[in-house]
């Protein structure tokens, strides 16, 4: 049969001062409804007298020790385990210490944003050190070409150039498509439609057919290098790598770097010869300018010198998104969550800075008499 914890109220031995007195185990299990009788009492009394119980716990102790406190009495005869109990809840339950009030609105602003600059440059400068070790790398191939991984160089020349074909020359197609059609919009305010070749060919060819193929590729692709090498992180394979004397940066990151500068030229000129068969396509329907006669002139007023701005600026664009997606997913170090903010963080780096670059050649070119 359970014994349960009770309590009487009496005149202790000693000076006949009012007390109250606990028997019983006072643990978890036998507590009852001791602590709701206790609140019900209305008696005075100056102690709580200890020395009828049986065993007590965490629990029994902190019920003691708070009906204590608030009624202000003294506990007496308690035996050494609630001794010990009543200061471990003693020093649990101290005063908590007052927070501080929070820094003005302000400062907090200002600090926020110094932690934000402090970051950037501590990921600055670990992509400066990603970026050497890279070089390194690209010259122990040169001095030891036999180090190069050709299969997994073709392998990612399919994947970043053949694989995206498709989708590269629909994007490209239809961007033509809108730069005639609404440049030619524009331009017959003042009965100008004939320059639409104009802005469709240099455009095309100059700036928006390497842009969105980079954009394109960053997000095809950059992605993709993000999200299989963190995969690899977190399975301890590149860890692997290492162990067997293999460099993760040989294996990992040239073979990606080297297909993505390879292909993104290729893949830039193919964009821009598109975009202009697109609009030489909407200009045959819209504006009469019959297709054969679009690309004819279109030979006549692009310039070579916006053909080689394109393919300058193609192998750069390409190093900046292989470079983005590898160092990323190398930075992957917790949980498949990290994997896919890494993923993230990727595809924005490498958008944000090609554009970035784009509006810096833009300038440098224009400046050096490439207009």
């Amino acid at each position: 049969m359970r014994e349960w914890a009770e309590f009487t109220l009496s005149e202790s031995d000693e000076g006949g001062v009012p007390t109250l007195a606990l028997q019983g185990p006072l643990r978890v299990h036998s507590l009852g409804d001791l602590e709701d009788k206790l609140e019900a009492l209305d008696g005075h009394f100056q102690q709580i007298d200890l020395s009828g119980v049986t065993d007590i716990d965490t629990t029994g102790a902190w019920l003691v020790s708070r009906f204590a406190d608030r009624r202000g009495v003294e506990i007496i005869h308690e035996s050494e385990q609630a001794r010990r109990l009543f200061a471990a809840i003693g020093s649990v339950e101290g005063e908590e210490a007052e927070l501080e009030p929070p820094p003005p609105l302000l400062r907090r602003t200002v600090a926020e944003f110094g932690g934000v600059v402090t970051l950037w440059g501590r990921g600055a400068m670990s992509a400066v050190a990603f970026l050497g070790e890279l070089i390194m790398s690209l010259g122990t191939i040169v001095r030891h070409p036999s180090r190069l991984r050709v299969k997994s160089l073709v392998h990612h020349m399919q994947y970043v150039g053949i694989n995206s074909l498709w989708i590269i020359s629909l994007m490209s197609f239809l961007i033509g498509i809108v730069i005639a059609q609404q440049g030619a919009v524009q331009l017959a305010q003042f009965g100008a439609e004939i320059y639409t070749i104009n802005l469709t060919g240099r455009l095309s060819m100059r700036e928006l057919g390497i842009l969105m193929t980079s954009i394109m590729v960053a997000g095809r692709s950059g992605s993709a290098f993000a999200a299989q090498i963190g995969t690899m992180k977190l399975t301890e394979e590149v860890d692997a790598m290492r162990t067997i004397g293999v460099s993760p940066m040989e294996a990992l990151v040239v073979p990606r770097v080297l297909a993505s500068m390879i292909m993104m030229p290729l893949l830039g000129f193919w964009s821009a010869i598109l975009a202009i068969i697109g609009g030489a396509f909407i200009s045959n329907f819209a504006l009469d300018i019959p297709f054969w006669t679009f690309l004819q002139r279109t030979q006549a007023v692009v310039p070579i010198t916006d053909v080689w701005i394109g393919l300058l600026k193609a192998p750069v664009f390409a190093l900046i998104v292989a470079l983005a997606g590898c160092y990323q997913g190398m930075q992957v170090t917790t949980n498949a969550e990290e994997v896919g903010s890494r993923t993230t963080q990727s595809v924005v780096t490498a958008i944000f800075t090609v554009i970035v670059l784009d509006a810096f050649f833009a300038i440098f070119f224009t400046e050096i008499g490439w207009k």
